[in-house]
């Protein structure tokens, strides 16, 4: 049982009695200047012995501190060690040297092993042999920089199974400031992840969809409505030939009609390449991108600076599909909403990733509301993104334009090294390509 209010009584009667030794000194001083030498030696005996008492008094004050403080610290730890234990999840602690000094109940039942085993570097037999190394580097580099870190990494469980574990951890100091090592939490997130997988197979699933239906109606339209509308314009000429010589009135009608349906027809062709690019399956994401940024600005009267270097002559399909993707998706938001009469447009190789910015000094948008609400371009973008392992950034200001920059890992050789027998070789595994049919144009005539 504490003796906390003895204690207290007793420092506050030893820390009297320094005031009263000096007071008996100086009334021994002033006996002395009186020349009373029988009063002085009482008094200067009184008080060497009150000054004594005085020096034992506080040397028990300070031993009852220590053993308050001290006394304190071990309720402080059971405490500590009570609701850690309560705890639904999993708690470690290290000392500044990186060797761990505490585990709590629910990490050990975790596990399966005894306290003795898991201490100092004991707990990491149990990380995954493929994540071991990373999980020390994290942890190694956070320790060294005394930052928060968090890691994800597959720990064995008690039943012989591994399962994901997402470990946040901090610094934590002692009183005087000093670092005292980390401490960590830890929380099982096996089952997240799953629905995390399962939610991204659906979203791939949906993607796919969507991208074989566009092969779909762009081939509809090309090889259907777009060659009924070419046969439509080379009727009307031949009409125009057969009735030369009507009303000339009549004749510019049929020429404007011939122009017009030209015209749709071009449109229709332009939307069947938006859906399915030829160019893209069969000549590369370069020339795709290239292509479209040209077609795209005439169409819409936009000037759209496209730049390209040092990307590999061959990216893997959904990569390189992505990328078109998102450019398409990025030009035509920014022709719609932006208000700037200029795109550019960069995609650049880099050791291990493809990279591509598009930027424009328009009007910008609040991209948390946008994204927010009914449209799903920006949705569809990171989504995209997200199944190719990439990601993304939209940065966007009020009258200072929008930045949209997309990074991809890739694990083809970097710079190019393909020559062109190579690219002759992967053409003819392709299937064949199926050209547009040209049209005519009335302008022409």
């Amino acid at each position: 049982m504490r003796t906390l209010p003895l204690s207290r009584t007793s420092a506050v009667f030893f820390s009297w009695l320094p005031v009263a030794a000096a007071l008996l000194l100086a009334w021994a001083a002033v006996s002395l200047e009186l020349r009373h030498s029988h009063v002085f030696v009482v008094y200067y005996v009184s008080s060497s012995l009150l000054l004594l008492v005085t020096v034992v008094g506080m040397a028990i004050q300070n031993a009852i501190r220590s053993k308050d403080a001290e006394f304190a610290m071990r309720e402080s730890e059971e405490r500590f060690c009570l609701v850690s234990n309560s705890a639904r999840l999993m708690i470690w602690m290290s000392g500044p040297d990186k060797l761990r000094t505490y585990f709590n109940k629910p990490w050990l039942d975790f596990t399966g092993r005894p306290l003795s085993a898991e201490l100092g570097n004991g707990w990491a037999v149990g990380i995954h042999a493929e994540d071991s190394d990373r999980c020390m580097e994290i942890y190694n580099q956070a320790f060294d920089r005394r930052e928060e870190f968090k890691m994800e990494y597959r720990l064995f469980r008690y039943d012989g199974k591994y399962r994901w574990i997402s470990d946040t951890g901090a610094p934590r100091l002692n009183a005087d400031g000093s670092f005292a090592g980390y401490i960590a939490t830890c929380i099982d997130v096996t089952e997240q992840r799953r629905a995390a997988e399962l939610l991204s197979d659906v979203s791939s699933r949906l993607i796919q969809a969507q991208e074989n239906e566009r092969t779909r109606i762009a081939r509809e339209l090309h090889d259907d409505i777009s060659q009924r509308l070419a046969m439509t314009v080379i009727e009307i000429e031949g009409l125009k030939a057969e009735i030369s010589g009507f009303n000339p009135g009549v004749i510019d009608r049929i020429d404007h009609l011939q122009q017009y349906i030209a015209e749709i027809a071009n449109d229709v062709q332009s939307i069947s390449h938006e859906l399915h690019s030829a160019r893209l399956e069969h000549l590369g994401v370069e020339t795709a991108m290239r292509g479209f940024c040209q077609e795209f600005g005439e169409k819409h009267k936009l000037q759209i600076d496209f730049r390209c270097h040092d990307v590999p002559g061959y990216l893997p399909v959904d990569t390189s599909l992505c990328l078109f993707r998102v450019l398409q998706e990025a030009a035509h938001n920014g022709a719609k909403h932006s208000r700037a009469p200029r795109l550019q447009v960069q995609c650049w190789g880099a050791p291990g990733e493809v990279q591509l910015t598009v930027t424009d000094a328009g009007v910008g948008f609040a991209v948390e509301t946008a994204c927010e609400g009914r449209g799903l371009g920006l949705i569809s973008m990171r989504e995209r993104v997200k199944l190719v392992n990439g990601t993304i950034s939209i940065v966007s200001e009020f009258n200072r334009g929008t930045k949209i920059h997309v990074r991809i890992p890739v694990k083809v050789p970097f710079p190019n090294s393909h020559g062109p027998a190579y690219t002759a070789s992967l053409l003819r595994t392709l299937p064949p390509c199926r050209e547009p049919m040209p049209l005519v144009d009335a302008r022409s005539m």
